[in-house]
């Protein structure tokens, strides 16, 4: 992003304790998204759909919002090849390369809204393009990745090799039960989403700066649908903060935002 204001308040400034991340959340954000494929295939193979199709629901959400992106950031400051190890394994377990992800996700913080910007693209377009890019997302993060060097291209190139191993398996499993090519379907097609919801919703690339190019979200109904993930312009000025704290960023610098005449998107309350 371009024009980061000047005035904008340091972490030391908002509070070191923001980056602090507890035994039992770190524990939490890494097993949640095993536990929820594994619960997936429980209730599937006892007849409880409503339960089942709720897990890879949750799973598309909480991983690439929470646990992997903050493995991404490197958030919940693990020793490094342990990071890139749990990044690797559960985006895998989505169909997806986490360190692809990790490629177009940084050059989406340090570019948007640039033309090359995968990520942020869907913001520029209209609401049904940006539903419609999500159908070639993961092929264009992979094409994109393994264009850029670095060390991240070994890892790309393993990810999606597994991924086709891992696709070709659960349709091949399909005499015998249906339930793994459900489960990958699911997960596809749960990854057609986040263009909409994570460029289309909440960026404006015709804003200023860094404070307009996203916008500011408040309000409980908000909190309670984005299950308190809706705080994308927080995220973008302050990275390096892991996912569970940012209400409590959000709320110190509220009155930074009231001073720079932010107004906030709010939703009935």
């Amino acid at each position: 992003m371009s024009n980061r204001p000047r005035d904008l308040p340091s972490l030391d400034a908002l509070g070191r304790d923001l980056l602090e991340v507890s035994r039992w959340r770190k524990a939490w954000s890494l097993v949640l998204p095993f536990a929820l494929t594994a619960s997936f295939f429980a209730f599937g193979a006892r007849g409880r759909w409503l339960a089942a199709l709720a897990c890879p629901v949750l799973l598309s959400f909480l991983t690439y919002a929470s646990t992997s992106h903050d493995l991404v950031h490197r958030n919940l400051r693990l020793p490094a090849w342990l990071n890139e190890i749990l990044l690797s394994a559960v985006e895998l377990i989505t169909f997806r390369s986490g360190h692809a992800y990790r490629a177009v996700h940084l050059h989406h913080h340090a570019h948007f809204p640039a033309s090359d910007d995968i990520e942020g693209s869907a913001a520029g377009m209209p609401w049904y393009r940006a539903l419609l890019s999500g159908v070639t997302l993961q092929v264009r993060l992979w094409i994109f990745a393994l264009r850029q060097p670095g060390p991240h291209r070994l890892w790309v190139r393993a990810e999606v090799t597994l991924v086709a191993v891992f696709a070709t398996g659960c349709l091949a499993l399909l005499p015998w039960t249906p339930l793994p090519a459900l489960y990958l379907g699911l997960m596809v097609a749960g990854s057609w989403i986040y263009p909409f919801m994570t460029a289309y919703l909440v960026h404006d690339p015709d804003g200023a700066g860094e404070l307009t190019q996203t916008r500011l979200f408040r309000g409980r109904l908000f909190s309670l649908v984005a299950l308190e993930h809706l705080y994308h312009l927080e995220h973008h000025l302050y990275p390096q903060v892991p996912h569970h704290n940012w209400p409590r960023l959000a709320r110190r610098l509220d009155p930074y935002f009231e001073s720079r005449g932010l107004s906030p998107i709010q939703l009935l309350f």
